[in-house]
């Protein structure tokens, strides 16, 4: 089991950047302050007394004007001290009693505010681009508790390398996305919750990532052999993570349907008939997917059937002229 780590109340000053290495060690530093776990004594309501909503109303006017700086300064490399800023002003406004019940309805036009479907956490979410050729994601899970707790994400996905299906990982070494769904299981007697993230970070690909997360009392942990897949590292072991990778510039879908009930994504193929480079895929125009049945993820082929036609053929149900 990997270990866990709590919010440090010491706050980490950056310097002026002016080189690209010496921006990605402040990146690093900065994250470290954002997994910082901070908990603090709150009475445990859904009211929200009206003098603390005037207060969440006040911060969250602070927030938003944070956020367009973090996006929009004109110095990219100032983009990561707004993003400090930012944190730490969330943190003030979540260790008011009863934060978890106020939506951050206007913050959530700035950033990414994500509910899991049973209610049982929420995750702020966000990314900047400090350089033309940096993009970093940021996050933290707040629970609903008595005590408010926090877990800061640390971005760590482009360390991982090709170990990225099979990793299990925790809050500070977290595979950095968009968070955009999350749909929750049972697995002997636990719940899992399966995140679906867009990570696009690197310059030549994108990726969709199918992350399964647990939380107990000890932390949060990522990754979990849930999906009926054999890892390309360990073929007798099956992947903690899916991972969809495909060229930079094209778009390929992954999500799920609710009419279906399944995970449906594009089936990608290498444009360069080399498929140990990701950045060379590109969707086929087929289907594949996945389908919850006895605890996991079962994989499917061909979701939607594709009629490949000839020349001079005319598609199914239409006069052929």
């Amino acid at each position: 089991m990997s270990t866990y780590s709590i919010f440090n109340k010491k706050m980490f000053r950056f310097e002026v950047m002016k080189i690209v290495i010496t921006m990605v060690k402040k990146i690093f530093v900065f994250m470290a302050f954002v997994c910082t776990l901070f908990a603090g004594g709150m009475a445990f309501s859904q009211e929200i007394p009206p003098q603390n909503m005037e207060r969440f109303q006040i911060m969250e006017d602070s927030l938003i004007s944070t956020a367009d700086s973090m996006y929009n300064a004109f110095l990219p490399d100032t983009h990561i001290s707004y993003s400090e800023r930012f944190v730490r002003q969330l943190i003030h406004a979540l260790k008011i009693p009863n934060s978890y019940y106020y939506p951050f309805d206007k913050l959530k036009e700035k950033i990414n505010i994500i509910y899991s479907d049973d209610n049982a956490f929420r995750i702020f979410n966000w990314e900047i681009t400090p350089s033309t050729v940096l993009k970093r994601y940021y996050g933290a899970i707040q629970m609903p508790e008595e005590k408010l707790k926090l877990y800061g994400l640390l971005d760590y996905a482009d360390q991982l390398g090709k170990g990225a299906a099979d990793s299990i990982l925790t809050n500070r070494k977290w595979f950095g996305a968009i968070i955009y769904r999350i749909m929750s299981h049972e697995v002997n007697g636990h719940a899992v919750y399966t995140l679906f993230g867009l990570n696009a970070s690197s310059p030549l690909s994108n990726r969709k990532v199918l992350d399964p997360m647990t939380i107990d009392e000890h932390g949060v942990t990522f990754g979990a052999p849930i999906f009926g897949v054999a890892s390309e590292n360990f073929p007798k072991q099956r992947i903690n993570r899916f991972v969809l990778e495909y060229k930079k510039g094209v778009q390929a879908s992954m999500n799920w349907d609710e009419e279906k009930k399944v995970i449906i994504f594009d089936k990608l193929v290498s444009q360069g008939n080399d498929p140990r480079r990701k950045y060379t895929y590109a969707p086929s125009g087929q289907y594949d997917g996945f389908r919850w049945n006895n605890e996991m993820w079962n994989y499917l082929t061909d979701l939607i059937p594709v009629t490949i036609l000839k020349d001079g053929e005319a598609p199914p149900g239409m006069d052929n002229k």
